[in-house]
Parts: C-alpha cells; structure tokens; sequence
C-alpha cells in the first residue's frame, strides 16, 4: 500500500452484494457462540483495532499494549481461546466454520509466537516491546489524525467527545510507559536505528503549540455539530482546551526530549534487526506472519532477483517499442520531468481524471467480477495538514454504511501531478476493484464470525490489491504504454522490497546499499528511495506481502484455468477468492482447491 501514518490504516471496513448467493451462516452454535465471545474480548484488550472496526463501545481506552504486564495478559487470552478452539471436531463442521476453525486456530499460533519475540503484530502496525513506536508507525503518529477529526474516532455525539477526552487523556500515561520501555531496550542494546530516530524528533515537537486553538487536537472543537446545547458546547471547549495543554503537549514535548536528549546517543548503526538480540529469530517470525507462507528469507529473496530482473526487461521492450532513444535511467527521467505527463492546473482536475478511471473499467469490470459491494465509493483529495507526506490511500467504509470507503489521493500541487506514476494501476489498487471491493465484501459477509469479517492479512489483501493492477489490460486500461511503464514501475517497487527487505534484515544489504538498489531498478528519486528504504528498516517482513500474495494469487489462477479449461470462469475465480474474506495463503489455496473439485 503506500506510506502510511496508521496502517493499517488506513484500510477499515466494507461489503457484498445482497443479491449473490453465500455461504450460509454457521450452523455449529456452540462454536459461533465462542468466536463472539474471543471477538468481542478482542476488542475490549485492543480497543484502537475495535475503533478501526467501527466498534464504538471502547473509544475511551489506549492502553499501553506492549508493557509485559498487558502481554501477559494477551498470552492468557490467545491460550485460553486455543483450548476453547480445541474442543471441536473439525470434521463435524461445515465449508464454513471449518474455514474459520482453520483461520482461528492460526491466529492463535501466530499470537502467542508472536508474544515469544517480544512482538505483537496486526495488519496495522508492528509492535515491539522495545519499540513502542517510530517514524513510520505507532500510537503517537496517528494519534493526531484521530484526534484531528479526520481519522476513524467518531466525533458526531456528546459521547463522543466525551470518549475522546478520556482516551486523549490516557495518551500521557502511554507516553510515560514508552519511555519506560525504550529504557528498557537501551539497557541491553535493543534499540532503533540512529537514522530513524532522527526522523522522529521532529515529528513529536511538531504537535507541541503554545496556541491551543493551531493545535491539531483542536479539530474536534471546530467541527463540532449545532445541535450540542450551549452548555454541552462550553463545557467541551474548555475540557479540549484544558487536554491539549496539559496533557497533550507535554507528553509529546516530553517524548520529543527524551528521544533527542536520552535515546539519541544510544541507538544503533547498523541497518537489520539481525543486529538486534534474537533478531534472526524475529525476523523469521516476521517473514511468517507477513507473507503467511513458510518461505525462507532466502527464497523470498531469490523470487525477488528473479522479479526485478523480468520487469526490467519489460520496461526495455516498452522504451524499444516506442522508439526511446536513451537508456531506462533517461527514459525513467523524461517521464518524471516532461511537462505533457503533467496536464492539471487544479486538484479538481486530478480528481476527475480518476473518476474518469473507474467510468472507463466499468463495462469490462463486469464481466471480470459479479460479487460487488453495497458500500459507498468516493474519492477524496488527501487533506492538507497531511498531504505532503501521504501516499494515495483507501480508507474502507463501515457495514453499516455510516461511513463511505474512500480513496484519498494526495495533491500539493496539481500542475506537478504526473500522470505517469503509474495513476491507472494505482486506482486499480487502492479502490476498484482493489481494496475497496475486497474490504467491503469481506466486512458486509455476515454470514462470517466477526473475527474474519474484520480480519486482515497482508499477503491476502495487498497481494489481492497488486493482483488487481495486472488486470489493467483486461480491464481496458494501459492503452498508453506511459500508464503501462507506470503500472510496471508499481510491480518493480514490489519486487524490489522483496529483494532489500530480506537483504537488510539479514545482513545482506546496508541502508545505504539498499537505497542504491532501488534507485538502479526504478524511477524514484533519492528521497523518496531513503524514505521507503528506511520504512522496511522498521517495519520487517511487512513489504514482503505484497508480490507474495500476488504471485500466489496468479499461480492459482492459471492453475485452475488450466486444470477446468472450459469450465474456468474467471469472475466465479475472483468471487470465491473475495466472499469468504482475509485468510492466510495456504488455506486459501485449500479453499479455492475445493471449489475447483466443485466445478469439475
């Protein structure tokens, strides 16, 4: 997916079709009672993914999750819904909860493996127990954009606010802890990279205002709705001006401090956690609980020489075809820098050019795909408190169609939008049919338990995501070979993290090599090569997902054109993959086995 400040994030929550058939819901009482019953304890210790969720019943809590007193109590829940999950007989069970024992039973695995390297992990965000958080991700950064009014904490009712105050409120408390904890790595070398640090020293004083009213946190105050009485209006006020100024602002004042001044001096100089203590354990871990395989960092990276090395040569035959003069390095350059690959005078026009995107996949769309969702679709400019150092993005909808899915497209200056960097397959991506189909079919199934409504993998949902842009021609798009070199650098960029991702953590590669990499293989610029080399420096395995998942998904794919022939629909395929939600890839592959057995 892109840059993002709360990942996950930035992904949440969509639906299906009423009119498609589905599984039907689980039959297995006792066993659907018990997966609400982990759901639901779920959201209660890890409130923050309850409220990505759309679940507003713990929007007042932000617990410090990486503390060992709180991971004590995580191993007791994964190992108390492990013996629950246990007492069933997955032979007794039907397509639909033996798929959810499956997943279930995995989920608890990884957990409480997970909890054994000091980490607990989610599609959003990689939480070391050492590292509380850092330039790329963790509570302080999208912290601002939920209490700014713009991010997924409600601020539509009394309640509301009131919710936000107390977990506002909590943030000093968390803050606190995590200077505890960073401590606590200082103390036997388990620290972040001096490189990133330095990132995050601005990012925390930043959000430090001596006017309340500029303050970020702010926000709320100025959305807030007529219909609050005057007396409700003048209480929040002063309760939001009296949280921002004494709880806010020094605790991001005071980690701002502590990381310059304290954790500074002490960080590392080397690029992988391999130079962290058990680091090519985690990292091991890591590889798992990202690309859901059981692929060896080596093979990964071996996939990964062999992707880069076939998308090059792609590229050559695209600059040969249309008579480039040059090499790729040149050709790479005059599409950055050519004023015809940048048309727009006003972020309007951007807009409607993606727009014009999805009425131009329409017709082909429905012949590829009959399983669509009821959620609402927009596309957004990205705001502009945050425009700069965002990346398009999809933020899903919510089930009950209280909030659209949307695809914000960040734009400081639409006359520098290039058309070239790859918008078509972006789209194809981010929105249609890409996250936006896969999330809200996924969340509006309620034939499925809770858990797999809201439940994300990022081999199955960003491999799906980078699948969809290698339907660009099917779809009617790539028509320009510049979109199609465009869509071919996305593919690149994927390939190319499989190959520095592994090299890093494994000694490999150095930060350094690994920006020089990146740069010979694709059009990105320096800055934008240090910004993603240094995102997988503290964001392991993560950045494997993608071409992972997206090889496997076309692997199944010719495999089961090949082994049905006449009887392969391709829209029945992508049907099967989307309605029964996120899974890991080996169970996927023993699902979509069983409905090739089906059409045979």
């Amino acid at each position: 997916m892109k840059n993002i400040i709360y990942l996950f994030i930035i992904i949440a929550i969509g639906g299906c079709n009423s009119n498609t058939n589905q599984q039907p819901k689980a039959t297995n009482a006792a066993l659907a009672s018990m997966l609400d019953e982990y759901y639901n304890e779920r959201m209660h210790l890890l409130p923050l993914e309850a409220t990505a969720n759309g679940d507003t019943r713990f929007n007042n809590l932000l617990p410090a999750d990486f503390t060992n007193s709180y991971r004590a109590k995580l191993k007791d829940f994964f190992t108390r819904y492990k013996t629950a999950i246990n007492k069933f007989d997955p032979a007794t069970l039907n397509d639909n909860d033996k798929k959810s024992y499956q997943i279930f039973i995995y989920e608890m695995d990884m957990g409480l493996a997970g909890l054994e390297v000091n980490f607990l992990g989610s599609p959003d965000k990689n939480n070391n127990a050492y590292m509380p958080f850092d330039q790329f991700s963790g509570v302080p950064l999208f912290f601002g954009q939920m209490g700014s009014g713009s991010g997924n904490q409600p601020f539509k009712t009394v309640a509301d606010y009131d919710n936000w105050l107390e977990r506002a409120t909590a943030f000093s408390a968390w803050s606190d802890s995590a200077i505890v904890y960073f401590k606590k790595g200082m103390a036997i070398d388990y620290v972040l990279p001096k490189v990133v640090v330095v990132k995050m020293i601005p990012q925390m004083f930043n959000l430090v205002t001596t006017d309340v009213t500029k303050s970020l946190f702010y926000g709320p105050i100025k959305l807030m709705p007529a219909s609050f009485s005057k007396a409700e209006k003048e209480r929040l006020i002063a309760a939001y001006v009296d949280m921002i100024k004494n709880e806010i602002v020094p605790a991001y004042k005071k980690l701002g401090n502590f990381l310059q001044a304290e954790y500074l001096p002490k960080t590392r100089t080397t690029t992988g956690i391999n130079a962290l203590p058990n680091g090519d354990k985690l990292y091991s871990y890591l590889v798992k609980f990202w690309t859901t395989t059981d692929k060896t960092p080596e093979e990964i990276y071996q996939t990964g020489l062999t992707e880069v090395k076939r998308i090059r040569a792609a590229m050559e035959e695209i600059k040969t075809q249309i008579k480039f003069k040059g090499s790729l390095d040149s050709f790479f350059n005059f599409m950055k820098n050519d004023k015809q690959f940048m048309p727009f005078k006003t972020a309007e026009e951007v807009l409607e050019a993606h727009r014009n995107i999805q009425t131009k996949i329409e017709p082909n769309l429905k012949k590829m795909f009959t399983l669509t969702p009821k959620t609402r679709f927009e596309i957004r400019q990205t705001e502009a408190f945050r425009a700069a150092s965002a990346s398009a993005e999809y933020y899903a909808g919510l089930p009950d169609g209280s909030r659209p899915g949307i695809f914000y497209i960040p734009i400081v200056d639409a006359t520098k939008f290039n058309i070239t960097a790859g918008m078509e397959s972006l789209f194809l991506h981010e929105a249609i049919p890409g996250h936006h189909y896969q999330t809200s079919i996924q969340t509006e199934n309620t034939s499925l338990p809770s858990f797999r409504r809201f439940i994300l993998y990022g081999a199955y949902g960003e491999g799906y995501a980078l699948y969809c842009e290698s339907l660009g021609k099917e779809l009617g798009l790539y028509t320009d070979p510049y979109q199609y070199v465009g869509a071919l650098g996305k593919e690149m960029h994927r390939a190319i993290r499989l190959v520095v991702d592994v090299a890093m953590h494994t000694g490999k590669m150095t930060r350094e090599q690994a920006i020089t990499y990146s740069m010979e293989n694709e059009a990105i610029s320096e800055e934008g090569a240090v910004a993603e080399i240094e995102r997988y420096m503290v964001y392991p395995g993560q950045a494997l997902s993608y071409k992972t998942g997206a090889l496997k998904i076309w692997e199944l794919r010719n495999k089961y054109s090949t082994l049905l022939g006449d009887k392969f629909n391709l829209a029945a395929f992508h049907d099967e993959f989307l309605k029964n939600g996120g899974m890991p890839l080996q169970i996927l592959e023993n699902s979509i086995d069983e409905w090739a057995n089906k059409q045979r």
